[in-house]
């Protein structure tokens, strides 16, 4: 297990025009096919040029309901393992599903859930909700969202060019429902976490009871410059070594919170981070979907 110190850093006695003016100016991101699009620009072109196959699908929801997802096939001749994508607070964008369609390139098949499916007028998902899809998401609760992603996982698994092994991975919000999800589902293969907290954590306690069920190998990747959530990782960390979780976790120093997809802020910190990140996602999932 690699282990890389965490720092908060924290700035005392500033002004808020002095501390403004510290802040580290935006960079010239190059555009990079090995990584995830980090600017809307690279996004666009990144969607524009994809060779593979990537398609809008309609699950039915216990409820009734249907969850729309977007699934993306790598270009390969043998079986793949399934990655669920979980969406950051913005809901189902061009950039998660850019995101999608890198793990797809990577080798993976990719299926990102519309948690917000049903949840707009008229029965829309994100698309419908505007500048309420934040507010939306805030109402999704924990069996919700794990439901979703049962349903998600279980038409992964019945896919003929899947290999039966299926893994999750969330930015942000979506990273912290990847980790409930690591809590809640026994037969889960990994879990990648990008700045996300364990559901019930804060900076004094994690959820011994929840956390001793988790069955999946859990990859964490943070911002150093991110102290909202590596306030919660020092319990996090020590309960999961309590109970003898495997738990790999990484802090990119000067990089800040949404990294991967704000690559173009912290003064060249965030991509630094996303060109660290990205190998270590990989190299995980492809040691467990395998």
């Amino acid at each position: 297990m690699i282990r890389v110190p965490l720092r908060v850093l924290a700035a005392v006695g500033l002004c808020a025009a002095t501390a403004l003016s510290q802040q580290p100016q935006a960079i010239e991101v190059p555009w990079d096919d090995s990584l995830p699009p980090g600017t809307a620009q690279h996004v666009e072109r990144a969607l524009a040029e994809s060779s593979r196959h990537g398609e809008f699908v309609d699950l039915e929801l216990p409820d009734g309901g249907a969850l729309n997802c977007f699934v993306v096939y790598p270009e390969r001749a043998d079986k793949a393992g399934v990655v669920l994508v979980v969406h950051d607070i913005r809901g189902m964008s061009d950039w998660i599903r850019a995101v999608a369609d890198q793990l797809a390139q990577d080798g993976f098949i990719a299926i990102v859930p519309d948690f917000l499916s049903g949840k707009g007028p008229e029965g829309g998902g994100t698309a419908s909700l505007g500048k309420d899809v934040g507010q939306a998401i805030r109402k999704l609760g924990e069996a919700e969202v794990v439901a979703r992603l049962d349903v998600a996982k279980a038409y992964g698994e019945g896919l003929a060019a899947g290999n039966g092994k299926t893994a999750v991975l969330g930015y942000c919000w979506g990273g912290t429902q990847s980790f409930l999800y690591a809590l809640e589902q026994p037969k889960l293969a990994a879990a990648v976490v990008y700045y996300g907290n364990v559901p019930g954590s804060d900076a004094d306690s994690a959820p011994a009871e929840r956390i001793a069920k988790i069955q999946a190998p859990v990859l964490g990747l943070y911002g150093g410059n991110d102290a909202r959530i590596n306030a919660t990782l020092p319990p996090t960390i020590a309960t999961m070594m309590q109970h003898s979780k495997p738990y790999e976790f990484h802090s990119f120093e000067g990089a800040g919170h949404a990294f991967s997809s704000r690559q173009d802020g912290a003064g060249g910190a965030n991509l630094t981070a996303v060109r660290h990140a990205w190998p270590l996602t990989l190299g995980f999932l492809r040691r467990h979907l395998r």
